[in-house]
C-alpha cells in the first residue's frame, strides 16, 4: 500500500486489516437501520429545560465549551447524559 504519514493508531488498524483480521457485516442494511434508528432516538432532543446557574459557572462552562469546539448547550446536555448513565460520577462519591 501506498505510503502515507499514519500515526501509531493508524498503522496498526492498516496491519490489521491487511492481516485479514476483518470480516464483513452480514446483512450490513439491517445493522445500519438498526444504528440509525438508536442513534436517532439517543439524540433526538424534544424536551426544554430552564437552569438557573451562576454566571460563574456557565463563563466556566461556556469557556470549556469553547476549547472543547463545542456549543455549551450541547457539553451541559452531554455532562448531564453521562452522569444520569453513570459513565460521568462524582470523584468524592465513586
Amino acid at each position: 500500500m501506498k505510503n502515507f504519514n499514519l500515526d501509531k493508531e493508524e498503522n496498526e488498524l492498516l496491519d490489521s486489516l491487511e492481516s485479514g483480521e476483518w470480516t464483513s457485516v452480514t446483512r450490513l442494511d439491517e445493522v445500519m437501520a438498526s444504528h440509525q434508528t438508536t442513534a436517532n432516538n439517543t439524540l433526538k432532543k424534544d424536551k426544554r429545560v430552564n437552569l438557573r446557574m451562576t454566571s460563574k459557572d456557565l463563563e466556566a462552562i461556556k469557556t470549556y465549551a469553547v476549547e472543547e469546539g463545542l456549543p455549551y448547550q450541547t457539553l451541559m446536555s452531554s455532562i448531564l447524559h453521562k452522569f444520569i448513565t453513570g459513565r460521568l460520577v462524582d470523584k468524592k462519591v465513586g
